[in-house]
């Protein structure tokens, strides 16, 4: 039996040279993921996905001006400290509305170089309402979105 039987067969074929670009370290931790919902339909899809286990997502509802956001358990806080160590803010919406607060968030992040996206849970009618509120902030818009795609974002982004 060779010395070298318990080495999968990559470690065994590579040469020093090829070793050089392997990466040999841990995948970075938990993105810190803020994920913000605009409206009350938006509350209740944001609410659901919070009940799931997360590493380092928070959950939010904006309010107008946006200044400060509501956590799901009803807490008032302010958005600077929120966002500060974030380095995705994912926003939900169903309409139009909180237009202000979208607004203070998506400058916020971009100050910060926070990555933000948007999603649209909605039906046709509302759809350029909330696109008109969420394009000039968003850098990635996922529509239309399924209410589930929220998880699928948060799982594919490891928040």
């Amino acid at each position: 039996m060779s010395v070298l039987a318990g080495v999968s067969a990559c470690s065994r074929a590579a040469t020093a040279e090829e070793a050089a670009f392997r990466i040999d370290y841990p995948l970075a931790a938990a993105r810190n993921t803020r994920v913000i919902a605009l409206d009350p339909e938006a509350e209740r899809i944001v609410r659901s996905a919070s009940e799931l286990t997360w590493g380092q997502a928070r959950f939010y509802t904006a309010v107008d001006p946006g200044l400060d956001l509501v956590t799901m358990a009803g807490e008032r806080v302010p958005l600077a400290g929120e966002i500060a160590e974030s380095n995705t803010v994912v926003l939900v919406a169903t309409e139009g509305s909180n237009a202000e607060a979208v607004a203070t968030i998506g400058a916020a992040c971009k100050v910060r170089g926070i990555m933000t996206a948007g999603l649209v849970v909605t039906d046709a009618q509302h759809i350029h309402d909330a696109l008109a509120v969420l394009r000039p902030y968003a850098r990635i818009l996922l529509v239309p979105a399924e209410e589930d795609d929220l998880v699928e974002l948060l799982r594919a982004t490891r928040a």
